[in-house]
């Protein structure tokens, strides 16, 4: 049996698996097992020039069988065939993996560090390398700035639950995703709001973002997962990137606590663009403090950190208007 896909951004014919199984799924379905289908999926991925087929086919059976990964999966489940709704389901899944949607999106849910979140385009999908935000401080007062699914704000706030954590994001539909994934996950959140609603709660020990970061001229280079369903604005960063980067560091600068620390994820090319710019800019009263290595060696996280004032003369500054917006 061989499987066409019409897709509908082009109009064409998408290419048919080079190696379909020999059954005839809808008249024989009792005799296709899961690892038969995850080959068929595989291959049709790869025939259509899908990213990361083989992990694409794996997670969406396992998902459709109620499992997070292929690994953990009963080994008396690999051979026992499935049942033509589970082939039906996973049929509609691949469909929507075909047109190139995230894997995130496809299932609806995705796990960050002990937490499951719901996943829906386009807010900004957590990144395998975000997680190294984990250890960024024991303080009490958190504020994250464009929470996207809340995935690293609900990840802080569980591990230190006597924490007040603050989520901010400009979309409504991350703000909203964020507020639905902590009361299914935590079952409640000290808050999630907008710019104007972090007035009442004064000065922050800790700042983190993972802000839009890209250069814009690297934009249109970005994969097509990403360019189709995410928020582009979540990863625009202007000409130099960090045009969301200094609207943050002018809000730290305000709202931050003294010796009070900001957490960045960066492009590996900022580090040394934040430090030229805040040595050029000293009356923010931040001072460039760390930056750590992701997973594959580049520099990308940035701890910076506000002086210490004697007279605490800047608390008095009424909070930027145009930080975020």
């Amino acid at each position: 049996m061989e499987l066409w896909y019409l897709s509908p951004a082009k109009g064409s014919i998408l290419k048919p698996c080079k190696q379909m199984l020999r059954q005839n799924f809808s008249d024989k379905a009792e005799q296709v097992t899961t690892t038969e289908l995850v080959s068929y999926w595989r291959d049709v991925f790869e025939a259509n020039g899908i990213p990361e087929a083989q992990e694409s086919s794996e997670y969406i059976v396992s998902h459709v069988l109620g499992a997070k990964t292929f690994q953990t999966l009963k080994p008396s489940s690999l051979f026992t065939p499935l049942t033509k709704e589970q082939q039906q389901q996973i049929q509609q899944l691949c469909a929507k993996r075909l047109q190139r949607m995230p894997v995130q999106y496809v299932l609806g849910e995705w796990d960050f560090q002990d937490l499951t979140l719901k996943m829906k385009p386009p807010v900004f999908i957590p990144r395998p390398e975000t997680e190294r935000l984990r250890d960024a401080s024991l303080y009490p007062v958190i504020l994250e700035v464009g929470c996207g699914s809340g995935a690293v704000a609900l990840s802080l706030l569980s591990k230190l639950p006597h924490s007040q954590v603050i989520a901010l994001d400009k979309a409504e539909a991350a703000v909203n995703l964020t507020r639905e994934n902590a009361e299914s996950c935590l079952g409640s959140f000290s808050n999630v709001g907008s710019w104007e609603q972090l007035v009442p709660w004064g000065p922050v020990d800790i700042i983190i973002s993972n802000p839009p970061y890209v250069f814009h001229e690297d934009m249109t280079h970005l994969e097509a997962e990403i360019l189709r369903y995410e928020d582009l604005d979540a990863l625009d960063g202007g000409d130099d990137g960090m045009r969301v980067i200094k609207e943050i560091l002018m809000l730290a600068s305000y709202l931050l606590k003294d010796e009070g620390s900001v957490f960045l994820e960066v492009d590996p090319r900022h580090p040394e663009m934040v430090k030229n710019w805040l040595q050029s800019h000293p009356d923010l009263l931040l001072s460039f403090s760390a930056t750590h290595k992701d997973f594959c060696g580049k520099p990308r996280f940035l701890r910076l950190q506000k002086h210490k004032v004697a007279d605490n003369s800047n608390r008095s500054r009424p909070i930027h208007p145009n930080a975020y917006e």
